[in-house]
């Protein structure tokens, strides 16, 4: 079987298992919020409100079915793509509130995503190139350290020195309250006034990106640092780099015109599934700086039992790193001729 039909069955077989592994994330999606303790209606109305309101109301969002009742109800929903209402937004569709804050979630992953890339990929090649050295072992402290912190504190540490201390950048949000902010088809703020040529506003965005997404990138940084430098030393060690060594190819050709690009097969991997997983809501990064984004409004709806949004979010979500994980595959083999399906 030649490679291109190797790999036309292999997408074949993603793509009709597709479905399968949506359906599984909507399952477990909606079993795990049902067999978590509270209810919806009381986060709704409260514990006092009369039992005739909190009746009418779990009738209104099909809690008075049994189980599979509202299984089977969900499933016919999702079949004509509705995601539901959802509730804390006074009955404003999911599909609108993914429409309002993805745009948020993409500008922060894009951009944090572009730092930890640039940070990660220097520092590691760097590290690679000085095998056994202080600089490699610094690389393998950097690593460690910045893949072990936990987000949310390193968050607040960076707010506390640079927003309060300092006073360098802001606490959160996205643009400054009260001021207009640019306006476009894509919701991307730096895009938008980019596109409408209106620079003060473009500066202005990226002030506010600056301190959010240089946290996210700083932490997400170290994996590929690790990666990048693993790699790298082993494909430095490869005997078709002996070979161009041997034959007195300058040692910055072969670093990057050989090794380099093997090695960042594996990387390309990574960087696809963490930029769909941060495309999923970067939950922690979002609720520390008050970015208006997916996943801050995932912690919101999961807070108040929001179980439509909660649901169509993950779903959302899940979507995504479907997609990516087709994707990726399919641009490693085009990359690597090796690669076999």
């Amino acid at each position: 079987m030649s490679r291109l039909k190797a790999l036309q069955y292999y997408l074949l077989a993603r793509l009709l298992l597709a479905p399968l592994m949506i359906w599984t994330i909507v399952t477990l999606v909606f079993l795990l919020l049902r067999a978590t303790p509270g209810d919806p209606v009381d986060a709704i109305l409260g514990n006092r409100a009369p039992e005739a309101a909190k009746a009418a109301m779990r009738e209104q969002l099909g809690l008075d079915q049994s189980l599979w009742g509202q299984y089977w109800d969900y499933l016919g929903q999702l079949l004509r793509f509705n995601l539901g209402q959802s509730i804390t937004s006074k009955g404003t569709p999911v599909w609108e509130v993914i429409q309002t804050h993805f745009p948020a979630t993409a500008e922060l992953a894009f951009y944090g995503l572009l730092i930890a890339v640039l940070i990660g990929v220097s520092l590691g090649s760097l590290a690679a190139t000085r095998s056994g050295g202080a600089v490699d072992a610094g690389g393998r402290i950097f690593g460690i350290v910045t893949y072990s912190l936990p987000i949310f504190w390193a968050g607040m540490i960076m707010q506390l020195i640079f927003a309060v201390g300092l006073k360098w950048f802001p606490l959160g949000t996205r643009f400054p309250l009260g001021a207009e902010a640019p306006r476009g088809w894509t919701g991307l703020y730096t895009l938008d006034s980019l596109l409408a040529g209106d620079l003060p506003q473009f500066f202005t965005a990226l002030y506010y990106l600056a301190l959010p997404c240089f946290t996210l990138g700083l932490l997400l940084s170290g994996i590929f640092e690790r990666l990048v430098r693993v790699n790298l030393q082993q494909t430095l060690k490869a005997d078709y780099v002996e070979a161009a060594r041997a034959r007195g190819i300058p040692e910055g050709r072969i670093l990057w015109a050989h090794a380099f690009k093997n090695a960042l097969i594996p990387v390309i991997t990574v960087l696809g599934l963490t930029f769909a997983s941060l495309l999923g809501g970067a939950v922690l990064t979002e609720v520390t700086f008050s970015w208006p984004g997916l996943g801050n409004r995932l912690y919101e709806a999961i807070s108040l039992r929001d179980y439509p949004t909660v649901q169509g979010l993950m779903i959302f979500f899940g979507a995504i790193v479907v997609v990516a994980s087709l994707l990726i595959d399919l641009i490693n083999a085009y990359i690597d001729p090796r690669i076999r399906y």
